[in-house]
């Protein structure tokens, strides 16, 4: 058993991704070219934005993003504090400083109220200037949208959506990358929508600033070339041959693997009823459970399922064991008081298990039956 089975994704559509990689192989193109501006327009139209732009991984996507609005000395931005660390490295890098919010106790992404509280120490306090909000789609299900949007117009500040755990999820009839200024994916293997390698897109409406952002991507290009810099850049696009793998993968998260996620995620909410918490999505939304993580009731219990289940030779994760405040990296970030309560509750229970669009009813009961078998 796999915990996210790849192999069988890719004989479902091997066909598909064996063609479109011969294509690559027979023009030896494999940077740019029609493939990868195929696969940009087919991401825009899926997610509604008018600009998609691929990069080379979602790290960088966040990067890039920082890069065009210019976030850096004495900027702060604020992030949930569950979450990988990429969601604010790149703006460390760029000289900005993580201002850490807390989760909700049941979507387990960003906290409104958290997040409007530590705007305002930022402010009393004085030594930073509010700049940026990274909204994370933690585990595929989006963020409350409704309540965080006005907080960043009320303030001024740049919403920034990290939906590289949520492509493909909706919230109240739109897509997950389709809300704030700028949104940014990843295609790590192991996401919803995941190539054979690294991989990572932006997502905007403005013109001028999805011109800039494609500059930003080749060294800072300018109108006549790669050889005409008008700014400082990085390199990273995505390689064609990822392109081409994306685009039958895309077709089938969105004929069927999104509707076989939820089948999973309805039979197991069904067995862990009332043995565990299990994932919450608001009305009008739909995740796409890039992982599907359950509450044990305390940690010695969710101890003793990973134990057991590892015994048991099925495969389990903790996303994510440490909240953000509490990494090496971050220990002398400013935290204004917040002592997040329900972000440490989460580290402390939490428990991941086998989830993919292939996964079968057979190995679905093996798992229930070994975590039931572990209470």
């Amino acid at each position: 058993m796999e915990f996210i089975d790849l192999k069988a994704q890719y004989r479902a559509l091997q066909t598909e991704i064996d063609r479109n990689i011969r294509r690559v192989l027979d023009n030896s193109q494999y940077i740019g070219g029609p493939i990868v501006k195929e696969l940009e327009e087919k991401l825009a139209a899926y997610v509604g934005r008018k600009h998609c732009i691929t990069c080379a991984n979602g790290t960088d996507a966040l990067q890039i993003a920082f890069m065009l609005y210019g976030i850096g000395d004495g900027d702060a931005v604020f992030c949930p504090d569950i979450t990988f660390i990429s969601s604010t490295e790149p703006s460390h890098m760029l000289g900005a400083v993580s201002v850490f919010c807390d989760t909700m106790p049941d979507t387990y992404n960003l906290s409104p109220e958290s997040l409007e509280r530590q705007i305002q120490a930022v402010l009393a306090e004085g030594s930073l200037k509010p700049r940026a909000v990274v909204a994370v789609d933690i585990l595929g299900n989006p963020c409350d949208y409704d309540a965080i949007i006005p907080i960043c117009e009320k303030y001024g500040l740049l919403l920034i959506e990290d939906a590289a755990q949520s492509f493909g999820a909706t919230y109240h009839g739109r897509k997950t990358c389709s809300f704030g200024q700028i949104s940014t994916t990843s295609f790590f293997p192991a996401k919803p929508l995941g190539c054979y390698g690294d991989g990572g897109a932006l997502f905007l409406d403005d013109d001028e600033l999805a011109a800039q952002c494609r500059s930003i991507c080749v060294h800072g290009k300018g109108p006549r070339g790669k050889y005409d810099n008008v700014r400082i850049g990085m390199n990273s696009r995505l390689d064609t041959i990822q392109a081409a793998v994306l685009l039958p993968k895309l077709k089938a998260l969105a004929d069927y693997e999104i509707h076989n996620r939820q089948t999973v995620a309805n039979r197991y909410n069904a067995a862990f009823a009332g043995h565990f918490t299990t994932p919450y999505v608001a009305p009008d939304c739909q995740s796409v459970y890039a992982q599907y993580a359950i509450l044990a009731t305390d940690t010695e219990t969710r101890d003793r399922v990973v134990a057991h289940l590892t015994e048991k030779h099925i495969p389990n994760m903790i996303y994510y064991p440490t909240p953000q405040h509490r990494l090496p990296v971050f220990c002398n970030e400013p935290s204004y008081g917040e002592t997040y309560p329900n972000a440490n509750d989460y580290c402390a229970r939490t428990l991941s298990l086998p989830m993919h669009p292939y996964l079968s009813e057979e190995e679905q009961k093996q798992v229930i039956d070994a975590v039931l078998e572990a209470l």
